[in-house]
């Protein structure tokens, strides 16, 4: 199964629609310097930006958030941001999207996390990072977990790790914990710190480079990918497994012992950032809509498939998804 009839995929989306999806993770300020370059400076042989304009865009767990109201759902991000002037603009921007700003906390002393990328040409020159990776104190920890277990009707809960500070191991534990008492399905986009915290979560997505490099294991093929799969369903004791596979797709490995090979949709790769922000998100959406993980798993192949086509971290489009799954080449 690499395809999904439309009237079905359609069905999906449509049911998720409405659906209150928490995620809990690294909140990010993406920003862009774009101009222009005609000249080397005099002081360093460095080029020159002739400043054009400059844009604000989601990052990290606000990506998936961002991908997750593009599918209509009700997306509740938690996460820290700092008492700075870029945690201020971070929270206009989310609020003017829509998106529930009720669990954003602001940690005195902590910076925003902000990426600045300075292009010239529509060539990406530099990117500065403004962050801390401190772990967050127990008075945020504690404020996320009491703020998700008042919180009724929730449909999914997201972890989008980064390794920049806002999740642990006390709220990893906490929260799926409380998920698994109230039947809440979670699911993981992991990085290396917290990497075997997550355990008894409904689905672990790593890629293939988290996957080899926290198992230390070298995934050359795909039976290697096959013997990663069963050694992280074991190690981390999660109901399923995803491992995205960048062109190649993604391997679903079921607990029931199955294990499904999903081909990449992607008609032709223009930037692959932000892909794995739209599977979890996609993936949660569609579970949350009535799908099965394997329909979920498709559906979320191709709206990664999409985004790789745009250049950019761009949140899916409905429209696209549908057109991409209506291309009868695609249909089972």
């Amino acid at each position: 199964m690499d395809g999904i009839k439309f009237e079905r995929a359609k069905e999906i989306i449509d049911n998720c629609k409405g659906k209150k999806i928490a995620i809990v993770g690294d909140i990010m300020l993406d920003r862009f310097f774009w101009g222009a370059v005609s000249r080397v400076s005099p002081e360093a042989p460095v080029p020159v930006v002739d400043l054009e304009r400059e844009s604000y865009h989601l990052g990290g767990a606000a990506n998936v958030a961002n991908n997750l109201k593009s599918l209509a759902v009700d997306a509740l991000l938690c996460g820290v941001i700092g008492n700075d002037d870029s945690g201020f603009l971070f929270k206009k921007i989310i609020e003017k999207k829509g998106i529930c700003p009720n669990g954003i906390f602001s940690e005195n002393g902590r910076p925003t996390t902000v990426k600045t990328r300075i292009i010239g040409n529509n060539q990406h020159i530099a990117r500065l990072d403004s962050e801390t990776r401190e772990q967050i104190d127990k008075g945020t920890e504690n404020y996320f977990i009491d703020f998700l277990e008042k919180q009724k009707n929730l449909s999914a809960i997201i972890f989008a790790d980064y390794d920049k500070g806002a999740i642990t191991e006390k709220l990893i534990y906490q929260i799926i914990t409380n998920a698994k008492k109230r039947n809440i399905p979670v699911f993981v986009d992991p990085k290396y710190k917290n990497f075997f915290n997550y355990k008894n979560a409904t689905v672990f997505k790593p890629n293939k480079k988290e996957a080899s490099i926290s198992l230390n294991f070298d995934i050359k093929n795909m039976e290697d990918v096959k013997t990663a799969g069963k050694k992280l369903l074991e190690k981390i004791q999660c109901k399923n497994v995803l491992i995205t596979l960048g062109a190649d797709g993604m391997l679903l490995f079921e607990g029931n012992g199955d294990v499904l090979l999903i081909p990449t949709k992607a008609r032709m790769v223009s930037d692959v950032s932000g892909a794995g922000d739209t599977t979890i998100a996609t993936l949660a959406a569609a579970v949350a809509g009535s799908a099965t993980l394997r329909e979920a798993a498709v559906i979320a192949n191709y709206a990664a498939g999409v985004v790789c086509e745009a250049p950019g971290v761009v949140p899916i489009e409905i429209d696209k998804l549908f057109k991409s799954i209506n291309n009868k080449r695609n249909l089972l």
